[in-house]
């Protein structure tokens, strides 16, 4: 009876949310709205009418945090203009700087970590009843577990986080001092969720984790990682259409794995995988497992297969010590490699890090520089590669119409979506959203592709 109570009062309390950063801290807050849907609050996309405003944040990197600080500051006028009751910041910052939010921030009212979603309800529940006191709340790394997942993707797809942590310890990354060591989700759970999205309309489930390529090695008895496993249950679900992976590291990129790929027509032929640079002598000052030649091999085995692979993966530019030498090896690596999508970031020096203390240090003039080129060969590797695809027929997940070019547009396998090209298509016919469409390509425009459906 309490909490029938409880639930007909909260109902009456509008939330907004905003989550910021990766697709894995959108899994996380899409089971934070799931604890509130199922604690009786109501949601607003529009915080000037939220009476609780929650962020969830990001602190990868300074740029991250500096988004994260802009929206605290931003949300916290409506503390002011007394719409907002309680302004609530959850996620990666307050789980590695709570110390210093608490003091630079005292509108906010609730703060919390990364592993307190699953009590958002009672904490908000303590904070109306203890008036003009901060909770603030870390706890032991765990787990979520949800049922009804609230989706705030397209209904044809979602986000599967499979673990959580990472046991990498790149030298120029915090996450393993924020989110911890690798924890698997359990494989059951993990099903049994799949299923629950699948029967709500997803077609496509991406698998997300710091490293989905090292999934169940903490479960298995051996060490031995389980992804494939993984990927074989979930192929089950029958209405399930694509799996996709984000976020492979390259040591562990098996001959299982693209075996699997090329013989499970529901595991799309795409790999996210990280490369972060080419240079032996870099790699090794990021403690990265890999060396040029293995970087090579990986790649020209990939290439090698039988069926088409996406390969997408990001560089870094300017990491201490960098030289010329090693800054023009990886120019001359994408140029004789060329990589469907490749995305590029300069060095960011995070407090904390081992890399924050190396010497030779690059300077941003550099860094950018060298950036910009980049991007300006990619960018032609690009129109050349699309071009590849002209006379083809690809099969097109529909998402959506844009007007301004009087076309439908979608991706095919070898897309994600949000990060990665599109696929613009003409139909006589009407299209519906989450369906797939065979599309025969004939023109290649810049990034996107154009077609007509067939």
């Amino acid at each position: 009876m309490k909490d029938e109570v409880t639930k007909l009062k909260n109902e009456k309390k509008l939330v907004g949310v905003i989550s910021l950063g990766c697709d894995k801290n959108r899994v996380d807050t899409e089971h934070m709205l799931t604890y509130l849907g199922q604690g009786g609050y109501s949601f607003t996309s529009d915080p000037s009418k939220a009476e609780i405003i929650i962020i969830n944040t990001c602190g990868f990197i300074a740029n991250a945090r500096k988004e994260s600080m802009d929206t605290i500051f931003e949300m916290s006028e409506y503390k002011k203009l007394g719409t907002c009751k309680k302004l609530v910041v959850t996620g990666c910052m307050p789980q590695k700087w709570l110390k210093e939010m608490r003091k630079d921030l005292p509108e906010v009212d609730i703060f919390l970590g990364i592993n307190q979603y699953q009590d958002i309800c009672k904490i908000l529940e303590r904070s109306y009843a203890e008036q003009g006191k901060i909770i603030e709340t870390e706890g032991e790394f765990s787990h979520i577990k949800v049922k009804n997942r609230v989706i705030t993707t397209p209904k044809h797809y979602a986000y599967l986080k499979i673990a959580d942590g990472c046991d990498n310890y790149c030298t120029f990354c915090t996450i393993p001092y924020i989110r911890g060591s690798y924890r698997s989700r359990a494989k059951e759970d993990l099903i049994e969720e799949a299923t629950e999205l699948v029967n709500s309309g997803a077609r496509e489930l991406i698998l997300v984790a710091q490293d989905v390529t090292r999934y169940g090695s903490d479960l298995t008895k051996d060490g031995k990682p389980a992804l494939v496993d993984l990927i074989r249950e979930l192929s089950k679900i029958k209405k399930l259409k694509w799996i996709r992976l984000l976020y492979c590291y390259p040591e562990l990129v098996t001959d299982e794995l693209l075996q699997e790929m090329m013989d499970n027509p529901k595991l799309c032929n795409y790999l996210d995988i990280p490369f972060q640079h080419v240079s032996s002598g870099i790699l090794k000052r990021m403690n990265r497992r890999i060396d040029h030649d293995g970087v090579i091999k990986l790649v020209e085995k990939i290439k090698a297969l039988p069926q088409k692979v996406a390969i997408r993966t990001t560089f870094m530019v300017g990491f201490p010590g960098e030289t010329d030498e090693d800054y023009i090896e990886l120019y001359n690596f994408i140029k004789k490699y060329p990589l469907m999508h490749v995305g590029f970031f300069a060095y960011s020096k995070e407090e904390g890090t081992p890399s924050a203390s190396f010497p030779n240090q690059v300077p941003e003039k550099m860094k950018q520089k060298r950036l910009i080129n980049l991007v300006k060969l990619q960018r032609k590797i690009v129109a050349k590669e699309n071009k590849k695809f002209i006379g083809q027929t690809l099969e097109v997940c529909y998402e959506g119409i844009d007007y301004s070019k009087a076309k439908f547009f979608g991706r095919t396998q070898y897309q994600a979506p949000e990060i990665d090209t599109l696929v613009y298509f003409r139909s006589k016919e009407r299209a519906d959203i989450g369906d797939f469409y065979n599309v025969k390509i004939t023109r290649a425009k810049e990034y996107d592709l154009q077609g007509d459906k067939v």
